[in-house]
């Protein structure tokens, strides 16, 4: 996203103020004028040099000054310029009345924000507001971003944090559209069956349905033969664990190749017995213990 240049000075007029918004109902959520959530009628922004020309208040050939020392311990090069600040509900916005230009900037644009310390007249030093902004005008996929350091002094050292509020709360209004494709790119990670909507959900359970009236078992799953549940146990199998199901065209051939037996459970008094009755080879057998 890229900062918008204004010509025509914004008024408190053409907000509504944050504490009158909060008072009533408003007519509309939707229409209307925008919020002023903070408002500063003089402040000092300030650039690094190397970035004069990035903002229309900043032009390429203003006048710099030396600032507070970077990370090496140089004094840094920095364009000021006094402004108003208004932190509304749709925009960042500052206006310089010596250019007789502003810009706003779009929330997801301001990739960081923080209360500083910088030095003031003298040995003191004074809060301030430093953003990092990064404007793209090839869309959220765009990965060359053009980067400003901006900072912003109040003439009253107190209304740091409250500019920096306002910020924070209005940023949670315009959250970054490339978090908002990632939330829905998660949602498709979710496994979605719409073929089973015919059938009766279990109550207090996703995704678990009913088996058939008919006694069958429910409609498969992908990837498995369905299920059998305690509304349907009685089908396919008896009271002794006996499977009993399987009538099905083509498993009844299939059991029969397995030989005598194949898919019954033995009691346990027939396992006692071949214990005592074991054959020939019963002594060979490894004898149970209870």
């Amino acid at each position: 996203m890229l900062a918008t240049t204004i010509r025509s000075p914004p008024s408190v007029e053409d907000y509504t103020p944050l504490s009158e918004y909060q008072s009533q109902t408003p007519e509309s959520f939707s229409h209307g004028k925008p919020i002023l959530h903070f408002y500063l009628k003089e402040a000092v922004a300030s650039i690094p040099k190397s970035q004069r020309g990035t903002l229309a208040i900043f032009p390429a050939d203003s006048p710099a000054e030396n600032g507070a020392e970077n990370t090496n311990g140089d004094a840094e090069q920095r364009v000021e310029q006094q402004v108003e600040v208004f932190a509304n509900s749709e925009h960042f916005t500052i206006f310089s009345q010596k250019t007789e230009s502003g810009v706003s900037i779009p929330y997801p644009s301001i990739s960081i924000h923080a209360v500083k310390q910088v030095p003031a007249p003298g040995s003191a030093t004074r809060s301030a507001i430093w953003m990092q902004l990064e404007f793209s005008d090839g869309g959220a996929d765009d990965d060359d971003f053009n980067t400003v350091e901006l900072t912003i002094v109040p003439t009253n050292s107190s209304d740091a944090q409250g500019l920096y509020d306002a910020v924070a709360n209005c940023s949670n209004l315009h959250p970054d559209p490339a978090n908002g494709d990632e939330e829905d790119e998660d949602d498709y990670d979710r496994i979605v069956f719409e073929s089973n909507a015919e059938r009766e959900a279990v109550e207090g359970f996703t995704g678990v349905l009913r088996g058939a009236t008919d006694g069958g078992l429910p409609p498969p799953m992908p990837g498995s033969a369905g299920w059998i549940t305690a509304e349907n146990v009685q089908d396919f199998f008896d009271e002794d664990g006996n499977w009993i199901g399987g009538d099905e065209e083509g498993e009844g051939d299939a059991g029969e190749d397995l030989g005598e037996g194949a898919g019954r459970t033995r009691t346990r008094d027939e396992v006692d017995a071949e214990d005592v009755n074991g054959g020939d080879d019963s002594e060979s057998k490894r004898h149970r213990v209870d």
